[in-house]
């Protein structure tokens, strides 16, 4: 019996957060329906939605009568309703690595700002961005590199061997900085994840959307 799972997602597809869940109902491989929410027309704000989703903010997931919010809690719910090994992992397997994913996660929610405002997804969707970064912006995109360098080693195709949804997430936040602002095995490492079929779906969404 398939599981009756239902994504809310900005209209636009343009949400990092959406896109992170998008990538991981695709990853495990779940059959699940797609519903738009007008962020322009503030529709989150609005019922049926706003009482499904008390937050008022996308992604949301429903599931057999249940309504959660928060990108990294809806993919940890997905872990733990939706098991590997019969579903695809989502985290690694390792306590430690795990955790490490997780963190990264919440630091790419929570910090970058600068970087986040100046270098929208847009950016990263639609055209490389054409003008340098400010002065403010700046330590946030030296920040950003030195974790990744920590992280990754030349070469490296994932942060824990196998894919992870963190994956993801690493390289669409490299992805608001030109190809010139990243070494080359760093934008090489994104472009792999970029690649993913679950990620290209996303693409296919969000070129659609535009059209």
């Amino acid at each position: 019996m398939n599981p009756a799972l239902t994504l809310y997602l900005d209209s636009n597809f343009l949400s990092p957060y959406a896109m992170s869940t998008h990538v991981a109902l695709s990853e495990k491989s779940l059959p699940f329906e797609i519903r738009l929410v007008d962020l322009a027309a503030c529709e989150q704000f609005m019922a049926p939605y706003a009482q499904r989703a008390p937050t008022c903010r996308v992604p949301a997931l429903s599931h057999e009568g249940f309504h959660l919010t928060e990108s990294s809690a809806i993919e940890e719910y997905l872990e733990d309703a939706f098991p590997p090994p019969r579903y695809p992992a989502l985290y690694p397997t390792d306590t430690r690595d795990r955790a490490r994913a997780r963190q990264l996660q919440a630091w790419l929610r929570s910090d970058l700002l600068a970087l986040r405002q100046e270098r929208p997804t847009e950016n990263v969707f639609y055209a490389e961005a054409a003008t340098p970064l400010s002065d403010a912006a700046m330590p946030a995109m030296g920040k950003l590199l030195r974790v990744a360098e920590l992280l990754l080693k030349p070469g490296q195709r994932g942060l824990f061997g196998d894919w992870s949804i963190a994956d993801t997430e690493l390289a669409l936040m490299l992805k608001r900085l030109t190809r010139a602002e990243l070494p080359d095995w760093l934008a090489d490492y994104a472009d792999h994840q970029w690649q993913r079929p679950s990620v290209q779906q996303w693409l296919r969404h969000n070129q659609d959307a535009r059209n």
